[in-house]
């Protein structure tokens, strides 16, 4: 089955065998793709003794550890191929991945966030407040996870307005104007977890005149550390919004930059979900085997779109559980899930949370 046929099908609509067969199938494909193409991961596979005969399911692929991508430029395609490069956050002195992207992998990409994404807001696109500054988009050929975040959000958007001045204080005419423009309607915010905690939320409290964003939708994502660490739960966070400024529908997502495109989106019970052209698998601490429902463990993502690059299975620096599958309240199938946090030890790399650390 191709791509561009797997996206025809409903994102959420695959029970467990059916999703397993196309993942198996399009995952094991593209192994064998890299293999063929990048000379350091066939070396890897290599080492670890892999056949590609010897795969009977997506688990059975050998994973890279996420960090990997800091140390190695990791490429699958001619260099003449290269439009694009990623980046992911972090804070002053860290390495940063690279992820190299051709024009088929963006695409599709962008393809898949809208399909992920449109299932939980609607095919319409709406009126959009960004929680960020204009500043943030530079370099477009090569831009960090903040920026990409920002970009591929937008196509969801019209009227793009961004909240916030190159300072990072609001900017009150422009949100008052852009609320007046589109009084009645319902409008989508999207930010960062932590700017909009810090620079939206907190800015709201002491405003003389209060903003009215109850016909708001908020997705925000990206890292959690520095709220958890504030004693600021998914509860709260949720709550104080909805007390500031009368905002109630708001949803958090899961991703990163290795795997840009496959998003894992909260829904209106709070479980954070895969779709069909991704997946979440927990592994155990001691020896890497499958974690059972339930158990918490390190988190494994596998994705369909990683072409131009061998990022398609990678072990992530977060702990999650898997807290079920097919069977959520609110009727997607699929793996639902929650992360716990990061690794001890682990390098803070959310967009929050490596801005929140600058902060």
């Amino acid at each position: 089955m191709t791509y561009d046929e797997i996206l025809q099908i409903p994102p959420f609509s695959l029970e467990l065998c059916e999703k397993e067969k196309i993942l198996t199938e399009s995952l094991k494909g593209l192994t064998i793709r890299h293999i063929a193409t990048c000379p350091q991961y066939a070396m890897m596979m290599r080492a670890v003794g892999f056949e590609p005969k010897n795969v009977e399911s997506y688990y059975d692929i050998p994973f890279l550890p996420v960090s990997l991508f800091k140390e190695l430029d990791l490429v699958s395609v001619p260099q003449n191929d290269i439009f694009k490069c990623l980046t992911s956050s972090g804070t002053t002195g860290q390495t940063v991945s690279k992820i190299y992207l051709d024009r088929a992998t963006s695409a599709n990409q962008q393809k898949t966030l809208v399909k992920i994404v449109s299932d939980f807001t609607g095919l319409a696109r709406m009126p959009m407040l960004i929680i960020d500054s204009g500043a943030v988009i530079k370099d477009r050929a090569m831009f960090s996870a903040r920026g990409a975040g920002i970009l591929g959000f937008s196509i969801f958007g019209l009227d793009k307005t961004y909240a916030l001045g190159d300072d990072m204080q609001i900017d009150i005419p422009a949100v008052e104007s852009f609320i007046e423009r589109h009084r009645g309607e319902k409008i989508l915010l999207f930010g960062f977890t932590f700017m909009v905690w810090q620079h939206f939320y907190k800015e709201l409290l002491i405003l003389e005149n209060k903003l009215d964003l109850s016909n708001g939708m908020l997705i925000h994502g990206g890292g959690w550390k520095k709220l958890v660490s504030e004693s600021v739960s998914r509860e709260e966070f949720n709550q104080r919004l909805t007390d500031v400024c009368g905002l109630s529908d708001i949803f958090d997502y899961y991703g990163m930059v290795e795997q840009t495109g496959c998003i894992y989106m909260e829904c209106e019970h709070g479980h954070l979900h895969a779709s069909i052209f991704s997946d979440v698998i927990t592994r155990r601490h001691v020896n890497f085997k499958s974690c059972d429902i339930g158990e918490p463990g390190i988190i494994q993502a596998v994705s369909m779109l990683p072409e131009s690059y061998p990022g398609h299975s990678l072990l992530t620096e977060d702990e999650g559980i898997i807290l079920g599958e097919d069977d959520c309240p609110c009727g997607r199938k699929g793996k639902y899930f929650k992360v716990n946090g990061r690794l001890k030890n682990a390098e803070i790399r959310g967009c929050s949370d490596t801005y929140a650390t600058g902060f």
